[in-house]
């Protein structure tokens, strides 16, 4: 950057054959300090213009859950990390957009995205039909199955609805697993609770016998915690595309079509180079998109 500089300094301030006979009489320190002066200040304006642009790009408010590892979680210095954390950070610096999140317990997500709370969801939210009749999605950014998981050395034989008749089933609330079991596991005894984590902790305490999830999300419990090793998937993977969608996507308020367009743009962009691929091989040994 400095030669960069000093070669503009050298040619905006180059003297005329007059100016060179009168500053023959100078000394070349002199010359040399007016040179690096007027370079100190362009190089100040430039990087003033610079944090001036960053400053006044629009900032895209995002909700987050923050308590579905490895997708959103809080760290133990309480900042939000996780793949859905990344992705966004990515569309932001791709679509010349300022990253604003926020913390969003799971079942407020689209009441308060319809109340302007904040522009988009980058929380894992599947893109169900019901879903899709209230906000709109960009593509989706990932594709997950949701599967039923047991404790190791459990005689759970099968997971139809009649091998479950008399057991406890769990699920989360507000997810689309939930409206699943609802539909189809109705004669089933179902607990219902807030949160991933506290769904997998009432699998490892026994307080449930088996627990329907995303795969993907439960995936991190199970193959990188201590918890997590006291259970297993159980049975085939499930896809439904109208309770979970086609993947996972963005959600915006349906009359934000300039935003949506602008995420997706900011989607094929992150996809076509390396960077989704490597926030993807950060979190898991396999594709997921």
């Amino acid at each position: 950057m400095i030669s960069f500089l000093m070669v503009l300094c050298s040619i905006c301030f180059a003297p005329t054959r007059n100016q060179m006979d009168h500053d023959m009489t100078r000394s070349d320190t002199s010359h040399r300090h007016n040179l690096l002066t007027v370079a100190s200040i362009i190089m100040f304006s430039v990087c003033f213009a610079q944090s001036l642009s960053a400053a006044e790009q629009p900032t895209l408010r995002i909700a987050v859950e923050g308590g579905f590892p490895p997708f959103n979680y809080l760290d133990s210095d309480n900042n939000l990390q996780g793949f859905d954390v990344d992705i966004a950070n990515a569309l932001c610096q791709a679509a010349a957009l300022k990253c604003e999140f926020i913390v969003q317990e799971w079942t407020g997500m689209i009441p308060n995205l319809l109340a302007k709370k904040y522009d988009a969801i980058i929380s894992s939210m599947s893109m169900s039909a019901e879903r899709r009749e209230k906000v709109s999605f960009t593509k989706k950014y990932y594709d997950s199955p949701s599967v039923f998981i047991v404790r190791k050395g459990s005689d759970v034989v099968g997971t139809a609805p009649d091998d479950l008749k008399n057991l406890r089933l769990g699920v989360t609330a507000a997810t689309s697993q939930e409206s699943y079991a609802k539909k189809f596991y109705a004669g089933v005894a179902t607990t219902v609770v807030n949160a991933s984590p506290d769904l997998y902790k009432n699998l490892a305490d026994g307080k449930v016998d088996i627990i329907f999830e995303d795969k993907l999300a439960v995936y991190d419990w199970l193959a990188n915690t201590k918890a997590g090793s006291c259970c297993e998937f159980k049975g085939e993977d499930v896809k439904n595309a109208e309770y979970f969608g086609d993947g996972a996507g963005i959600a915006v308020r349906p009359d934000d079509v300039a935003l949506l367009a602008k995420l997706n743009a900011a989607l094929d962009l992150i996809q076509a180079n390396d960077e989704y691929d490597t926030i993807n091989a950060k979190y898991f040994p396999f594709s997921i998109r």
